[in-house]
């Protein structure tokens, strides 16, 4: 039986790996998701033949609590799924992050426990938890522990930032030294744990963890969510890597390492795309205070459009490039802008939409709903691939995006964008600008490109706007 768990936790593992490959690529993407889901209930399955499971006496009750918390879990997971909306997505999977960690953390706590009552019933009495669990096992497990709970509380708050429901750069003066010193302090009772039985001991660590958690994340800046929802993502593979070596399940080691490292990757490919490192995003909370931040460029005055002037204009475009951005997904324009394009196509227009990597709030954002409104994939570019295609852009259509088209992020070092790559709208024939108002955006950096002289602004509400050029077009 052993042998058939293991064989299914191998296979289970494989398709994991298969799965995620799949998920590279938008086309593959469905497909992969259905491979790992396999994967997942293949090792859940095997799980009820664990002998921790049918060798205990217990076993009835296991398996009626493993069923029920399927169950809830299971059933809330496909109800959520089904409801959430495409704008609300970044925070299901910031929750969703968060709640694997916690798991690995309980897990954690199970374990830690368990061998510190062991410990403290020796009969030695000096025994500790290291001593029952292993100093490898106690190691990662404690490590697990402190990943797994700051993964959670802070994806809570990553969560909350992305929902609009906490908004503050601080909780407390000096925020970023008191953190130091409260991570200090709670590998310090992890270290105690390791060297001791005491369940108080276990109880503190864990609360300092979830203090952590909020405190080290509450600094961060809305703008940075993109790079916090990989890192948090890193760090639950990685917790759950850690805890499935406790065990001794290999699905959960191999699982968690995989998923660790491709959070790993993903949250380095964002912060280069932000040109900033991991640490300058913890601890320079951009874009937290949405306070307007003014670049050398952006003197002058906003020049308005009307829809019907608009639309005429891209009608006999030779080429047009749509960059969309959060606003869009705010307005649930994407099915419009679609319908916008194939007009401008069936009247010769070659239409492009560029996507940069950090576009919305969580990386492939915009790609999500690009596909869910069904514009094809050969039509949608990356930064580096349709950057050059901008100096033979007739009309560089932006929706909802900012900060990924400011052009002070190549030509202001003052600007807290600077040296980040952008989507060189600017380089256009014409730029018109989709926007709600005057404001600056989540960011509250100023962008010159609203103010330049091929800039034109279409105000209004994205889908409202959209539906305008829509009909212009129509009439010509």
């Amino acid at each position: 039986m052993e042998t058939l768990i293991q064989a299914a936790y191998l296979i289970a593992a494989a398709l994991f790996i298969l799965g995620l490959k799949q998920m590279s690529s938008p086309v593959t993407a469905r497909r992969g998701i259905l491979w790992a889901g396999a994967g997942m209930v293949l090792a859940t399955l095997a799980t009820f033949m664990s002998p921790q499971i049918l060798d205990s006496d217990q076993v009835s009750i296991n398996i009626m609590l493993i069923i029920i918390a399927i169950a809830l879990g299971g059933g809330y997971a496909w109800y959520s799924g089904k409801k959430v909306a495409m704008t609300d997505m970044p925070q299901m999977i910031a929750m969703y992050n968060g709640m694997g960690g916690g798991a690995a953390a309980a897990i954690a706590a199970v374990e830690l426990i368990k061998a510190s009552n062991e410990a403290a019933h020796d009969v030695t009495g000096s025994s500790t938890v290291a001593d029952m669990l292993g100093a490898d096992v106690a190691i990662l497990g404690i490590l697990g522990a402190i990943i797994g709970t700051i993964s959670f509380s802070g994806s809570i708050i990553a969560w909350a930032k992305l929902d609009g429901r906490l908004n503050r750069s601080k909780l407390l003066p000096m925020q970023h030294a008191i953190n130091a010193l409260l991570a200090i302090v709670t590998l310090g009772f992890g270290v105690a744990i390791y060297f001791t039985n005491s369940i108080d001991t276990i109880i503190i660590f864990y609360l300092l963890a979830l203090v952590l958690g909020v405190f080290i994340t509450v600094p961060v800046g809305g703008a940075d969510m993109p790079v916090i929802i990989s890192l948090f993502n890193a760090l639950t593979g990685l917790a759950v890597g850690f805890e499935g070596y406790v065990l001794g399940n290999a699905a959960m080691i191999i699982a968690g390492i995989v998923v660790g490292s491709a959070g790993s990757l993903l949250t380095q490919l964002m912060a280069k795309a932000m040109n900033r490192s991991v640490a300058n995003v913890f601890f320079a909370g951009f874009g937290t205070d949405a306070v307007a931040v003014s670049g050398n460029g952006s003197e002058g005055v906003m020049k308005e459009i009307q829809a019907q002037d608009a639309g005429i204009l891209m009608s006999f475009a030779s080429q047009v490039v749509i960059i969309p951005g959060y606003g869009m997904a705010v307005a649930q324009a994407q099915h419009k802008i679609w319908e916008l394009t194939q007009i401008l196509t069936e009247k010769g227009v070659s239409v492009k939409f560029a996507i940069h990597p950090v576009a919305g709030r969580m990386p492939g954002h915009m790609n999500v709903l690009l596909a869910e409104a069904g514009v094809p994939y050969d039509m949608i570019y990356d930064m580096e691939d349709i950057n050059a295609d901008f100096k033979n852009t007739t009309v560089a259509l932006v929706i909802g995006a900012n900060d990924v088209v400011n052009p002070s992020a190549k030509t202001d070092s003052s600007s807290p964008l600077f040296g980040m790559p952008i989507l060189d709208a600017i380089d256009s024939d014409n730029v018109i600008v989709i926007k709600r108002g005057r404001g600056t955006g989540f960011s509250g950096v100023e962008n010159p490109l609203f103010f330049a002289d091929n800039t034109k602004m279409l105000f209004g509400d994205g889908q409202k706007a959209a539906s305008e050029l829509i009909q212009a077009a129509k009439e010509l």
